[in-house]
């Protein structure tokens, strides 16, 4: 997969998004919040775009930075698939599967993922299988605080020390957003333990590892990780049934 391509919002091109899709079957968009934000979250028009399970939900929903994120990240990945499909976004239906996978309602032929965190939207689009997309704050804090043991392996924990202190919790943020892509495209969520499947140090390609480091057969996934905006990290799982075996998801 090429590096995710930003979209400017409002009226910029999807051109780049088609060619990647079309070129690789898959491709990652992102966006800033305030690229797809509006002014007037009661115009008419916007039940339509959103659909009207998460038109509901944003009526429920306070005025506040987590609504702007939501509305936004609806319709960045509304029009994304829209732009790939050759249909217009108040046509798809967003719909979610029971551990909070969304996916388009009727469509078989593109698959979807999103994620967001502060000022960041993330959309996985895919023709090829399944697909999930994860983000954080590069800088988030996460060691020390209990996070590494509950979400590494041991050969991550080994990893993890015997890098630079100043690189550890960079190290330990990539690690949790590619753990929450696979379980994403898998539609877990964070329903089994991420200390059951790892993924190999930063350096060459990402592999799934066992526990102990040990390489897991799993072909038809490809993993990818990328920083963007200088700011954040983004990671993403993408299944391809036509190559390899089917690797069911840890136990």
């Amino acid at each position: 997969m090429e590096q995710p391509v930003r979209h400017p919002g409002g009226g910029g091109s999807w051109d780049e998004v088609r060619k990647s899709v079309a070129l690789h079957g898959s491709c990652v968009v992102y966006a800033a919040v305030d690229d797809w934000a509006l002014a007037d979250v009661g115009a008419p028009e916007l039940a339509a775009d959103l659909g009207a399970d998460d038109h509901a939900r944003l009526v429920r929903m306070p005025a506040s930075r987590n609504r702007d994120r939501f509305v936004a990240a609806r319709l960045l990945l509304k029009n994304a698939a829209g732009a790939v499909l050759g249909a217009p976004p108040s046509e798809l239906e967003l719909a979610y599967k029971p551990g909070g996978r969304p996916y388009l309602r009727g469509i078989d032929q593109l698959e979807i993922g999103l994620s967001h965190t502060e000022g960041l939207l993330v959309v996985g689009l895919t023709r090829v299988g399944r697909i999930g997309v994860d983000t954080e704050p590069a800088g988030r804090r996460m060691l020390e605080l209990g996070t590494e043991h509950k979400a590494c392996t041991p050969y991550e924990l080994q990893c993890l020390e015997e890098v630079p202190p100043e690189r550890r919790n960079r190290d330990l943020v990539r690690l949790w957003t590619l753990k929450e892509a696979y379980s994403k495209a898998i539609g877990q969520g964070l329903r089994f333990r991420f200390t059951e499947f790892g993924f190999s140090p930063p350096g060459g390609p990402i592999r799934m590892l066992l526990p102990d480091g040990t390489p897991r057969a799993c072909r038809e996934w490809t993993f990818h990780n990328w920083q963007v905006e200088d700011a954040y990290t983004v990671s993403a799982a993408v299944k391809d049934p036509g190559f390899g075996c089917t690797v069911p998801p840890p136990d």
